[in-house]
């Protein structure tokens, strides 16, 4: 089992936490980059330059998270953190199938959430905390347009119910207390210095405050963390979600509804959980932590009404505290089972394995957590201007090679149809990719007639069989290299993207896996691979030999493991971190 770079452990009821911070301007300008909230108007006041400290805490998350989907509804990564924590706190299976009705239906989240309560697949206790969301939404968007904005966002806080929380835990209180001052002083200082600025001024503009995920320093190859320090770390993220699920659960028990005793089960699991911790860290000098969980367990387990031996045996909290190690899981799942809460429906499956793309298994390979966020959740997102550019390059050459080739001037006039279909506007910056795109076109078509090789396939699919995965994509060309039976063929993939030379494609698995389908599904034994970098007018070939091939298979392989057993932990780094859509619900960054 291979070893990921770990985060800080966190509660197993606690849902994933990450701000979106602002993508850097890329060097290079057609770099594709995550979607953001349009920047805030020039009078604004400054960035903050306190560190970013307190915008890295949970509840002034979501307080942003709430901000965000509030002013734009296609926002779903805020959706989905918003549903996830309190007041709401939908659980991750119920997310998923929340996101599957609204995806079917072609409706945004937060308008197929109101479909969701209307579908057979959502449970009863699901619909009544999907309510409260659409409840919490309707009266804060009614709002929106006609409160100033600092006095929204004191609103919206109070809606939350986050004032409440602070009464449980003095020292937790103060610094929740702090955290939500300061943001509302960022909206105080906003309104002082734009006082025209509208509440949606305010959402764009904290937008552009909130820190960079805090790479620096973080090793290729992390050590584990130690088991103990592992227990501690939980035992205060778990007592601090206790401590906050009482003043919820408490201020409802007044309250006609129809969940009230489920809450109160989720708030004793709660609290026997952190009764599990603290006799693991005083467990006998020597016991292992699996054995100790089996006898602590079944103590806590006599203590349970059915309900609550339900939800305590579908908890993932054992699973987080044991190491990633294939006999200690397989140990741990004996005796905890995690069926209830498994996303094992929502794995893309073909038969008994897996449907896999490089794309796949690359998004998983630098981290897991996001491939969960696209694949299994499929959370929608945006696509950018500089996606939708590339698409147009891919459309034009894929149209012009199907009919023919031609004229520079018949490739010209691709562009122009394409691009007038495409969803890309007409700003300078959008007509200067526009005035690229013709360049490099240009100079694609010159690179046709000069070279040696002749283009015989493209968008030419493959699908083959990989131990039980099934791994299909497609090549944007291949050329042939010679003729008669000793021809060779390259493999070309287009990009619109900043190249890369071939010191730093040396472990790219792309090619190396669309070589290896040239000759399971196409029969083509001698391959080589190049990416094409259009808007450079560069060829970079990769290398690839024998050991490639057995190298490819074992990472698919080994990803196709980690998958199926649902090991979906965030490994954050400077290159996954800065395009991902999903930093808003993210816990890689927590402060």
């Amino acid at each position: 089992m291979r070893s990921r770079p770990r985060t800080r452990t966190r509660s197993p009821h606690a849902p994933p936490e990450l701000s979106r911070p602002p993508s850097p301007a890329p060097a290079y300008p057609w770099v594709v980059s995550g979607p953001e909230i349009a920047p805030a108007p020039p009078q604004g006041p400054p960035r903050e330059e306190h560190g970013g400290g307190f915008l890295k805490r949970a509840e002034v998350r979501d307080v942003l998270a709430w901000m965000r989907l509030l002013v734009d509804p296609q926002d779903a990564a805020a959706v989905v953190r918003a549903l996830a924590r309190p007041p709401i706190e939908l659980s991750q299976v119920d997310l998923a199938r929340v996101i599957q009705v609204a995806r079917r239906r072609k409706l945004d989240l937060v308008l197929g959430l109101t479909a969701a309560t209307e579908s057979p697949q959502v449970p009863p206790e699901a619909r009544e905390r999907i309510q409260r969301f659409v409840e919490l939404h309707r009266s804060a968007a009614a709002e929106l347009d006609s409160v100033a904005p600092d006095l929204f966002l004191g609103r919206l806080i109070d809606r939350l119910g986050m004032r409440g929380r602070r009464l449980l835990a003095p020292e937790d209180a103060a610094e929740q207390r702090v955290s939500l001052e300061r943001l509302r002083g960022l909206a105080v200082d906003f309104v002082r210095a734009s006082p025209q600025s509208t509440t949606r001024d305010l959402a764009r503009h904290l937008a552009t405050v909130i820190p960079e995920v805090h790479t620096d320093g973080l090793p290729a190859e992390p050590d584990a963390e130690p088991a103990e320090s592992r227990l501690q770390s939980t035992l205060q993220l778990l007592r601090e979600e206790v401590l906050g699920s009482v003043a919820r659960i408490g201020g409802r028990l007044g309250e006609l509804r129809l969940d009230t005793d489920l809450d109160i089960s989720h708030g004793v699991v709660r609290y026997l959980e952190l009764l599990k911790l603290s006799a693991l860290l005083q467990r006998p000098d020597g016991q292992s932590l699996v054995d100790a969980l089996s006898d602590i367990n079944a103590r806590l387990l006599a203590a349970t009404t059915p309900l609550q031996r339900e939800i305590f045996q579908t908890s993932t909290l054992d699973g987080t505290l044991l190491d990633a190690d294939s006999d200690d899981r397989s140990r741990v799942q004996a005796i905890v089972p995690r069926d209830g809460h498994s996303l094992g429906p929502f794995l893309p499956r073909k038969g008994i394995g897996l449907a896999l793309s490089a794309s796949d298994i690359q998004t998983y390979r630098s981290c897991p957590l996001r491939y969960k966020f696209a694949r299994v959740l499929r959370i929608p997102t945006e696509q950018t201007v500089h996606q939708r550019f590339g698409i147009v390059v891919h459309q034009v050459l894929e149209r012009y090679h199907s009919e023919g080739g031609g004229s520079l001037a018949q490739m010209l006039e691709l562009l122009e149809a394409v691009w007038r279909r495409s969803a890309i506007g007409e700003t300078p910056s959008e007509l200067e990719l526009m005035e690229k795109a013709r360049v490099a076109l240009t100079l694609y078509h010159a690179r046709l007639s000069d070279q040696d090789s002749e283009p015989v396939w493209f968008e030419r699919a493959f699908a083959f069989r990989l131990g039980p995965h099934h791994l299909r994509g497609r090549v944007d060309r291949v050329d042939r290299l010679g003729d008669g039976a000793d021809a060779a063929y390259e493999l070309i993939d287009y990009k619109t993207s900043r190249p890369k030379t071939a010191e730093q494609l040396k472990d790219d698995l792309q090619l190396s896996l669309y070589g290896l389908a040239a000759r399971e599904a196409w029969q083509l034994e001698s391959s080589r691979q190049a990416y094409y970098y259009v808007l450079d007018d560069l060829k970079v070939p990769v290398g690839t030999d024998e050991r490639d091939a057995e190298a490819v298979k074992d990472i698919v392989l080994e990803v196709g493991e980690g998958i199926l057993a649902q090991e979906f932990e965030p490994t954050p780094s400077r290159a996954a971190c800065s395009i991902c859509d999903y930093r808003i619900i993210c816990p890689a960054a927590e402060g």
